[in-house]
């Protein structure tokens, strides 16, 4: 644009990644409805139509990035529209473990025969006769205390990044990093090691959900950390401008407190 503005906030450049993640999004449910019937392809469909997602995803983070950066498009009131919709996008995660929490304490608190009988559950009991819930002071306590400290070592991150000491920023962000990658193997160790399957019953298909959920929220936020690793060891962060990184703390903040609620409530009370 020629002339300039005369205001700070951001008019965003024409973009084909709204459209092209819509169309990604609509194929891939159709590939996974495909898939889930056993129809031909539907594996195909769905794998190609989540790697355009996810490619498309990266392009449009990568736009946001430059329009930070090189564009200088995220002034102050940029910055307090964008701290606005990453709360109000965790405020809406939130909504979603409070759903998933709501039906787990509905199926423990009045354990009655569930889906006309498809999954049968003796009245009062809990959890379910033939099921045989996790050891929560195993690998669940052990997942806990990784995540505990990976929260104090995000922590450590930023305040080095606000202290201007960018061997610390790397260094913590590293760490988190590999603490976020340690987490996901013991999870998936340890379904591997499951006693029950999700269709088994009422109490398996609202434990994989939940901690299945939170497990996937894990993989996004050790990525979301692993980009901002490597824009901090390129510096790319300053002290007064580091939104990237600001809402990877935030969200793997997030992710700490959900699984303390997990931990509490779904492996060790229920179980008792």
């Amino acid at each position: 644009m020629s002339a300039a503005k005369g205001h700070d906030f951001h008019i965003v450049n024409p973009s084909p990644w709204p459209i092209v993640a819509a169309f990604s999004t609509l194929t891939a449910m159709f590939g996974a409805v495909l898939f889930f019937h056993e129809k031909a392809n539907g594996q195909i469909v769905l794998i190609a139509a989540a790697a355009m997602l996810l490619l498309t995803a990266g392009l449009w983070w990568r736009d946001v990035i430059r329009e930070g950066r090189f564009d200088h498009a995220h002034t102050g009131v940029v910055r307090r529209g964008l701290r606005a919709g990453m709360a109000l996008f965790i405020l809406s995660e939130v909504m979603f473990f409070a759903a998933f929490f709501w039906s787990f304490f509905k199926a423990w608190l009045a354990p009655v025969a569930q889906l006309d009988g498809y999954w049968p559950v003796a009245e009062g009991v809990w959890p379910p006769e033939g099921i045989e819930p996790f050891d929560p002071w195993h690998i669940p306590f052990l997942n806990t205390l990784i995540l505990l400290l990976s929260g104090t070592t995000v922590t450590w991150a930023h305040h080095a990044l606000l202290e201007g000491n960018q061997k610390d920023l790397v260094r913590g962000l590293g760490i988190t990093v590999l603490l976020g990658i340690l987490f996901t193997s013991l999870q998936a160790y340890e379904y591997s090691h499951a006693t029950f399957s999700f269709t088994q019953g009422i109490y398996p298909s609202n434990f994989y959900m939940a901690t299945g959920f939170h497990g996937f929220h894990v993989i996004v936020g050790t990525v979301f950390l692993a980009v901002c690793f490597f824009r901090a060891k390129a510096g790319q962060f300053s002290e007064k401008h580091h939104l990237g990184f600001e809402f990877a703390a935030w969200y793997w903040h997030f992710v700490d407190v959900v699984w303390i609620f997990l931990f509490f409530w779904v492996y060790w009370v229920s179980s008792l």
